[in-house]
């Protein structure tokens, strides 16, 4: 394996579960977690803040859903992050 092939295959697999490590990055700082907290607080609704969170994720990196053989959307519903139970799994565009 060359650096190429395996740069490829770090970044396709960090972009598969970034949504993951995003939510675990608010999880593992004190701080994003404490304003996280506040701001499901105050939009008292959990479902509605992570997609919304996961949704921005998406957009800020220009990332695409994966797709399975009928087209719909790859979840991973065995996610690391304990705040989410969750996500959907992304490619680069």
């Amino acid at each position: 394996m060359n650096l190429q092939d395996f740069e490829n295959e770090v970044l396709e697999k960090f972009a598969k579960e970034i949504t993951d490590q995003f939510f675990l990055f608010i999880e593992n700082d004190r701080e994003l977690f404490q304003k996280y907290l506040r701001v499901i607080g105050r939009a008292s609704n959990l479902d509605q803040t992570n997609k919304t969170l996961g949704q921005s994720v998406k957009d800020y990196f220009s990332l695409d859903n994966i797709k399975d053989e009928n087209n719909n959307p790859v979840e991973c519903k065995t996610p690391k992050s304990k705040i989410i139970s969750s996500y959907t799994e992304h490619c680069k565009i």
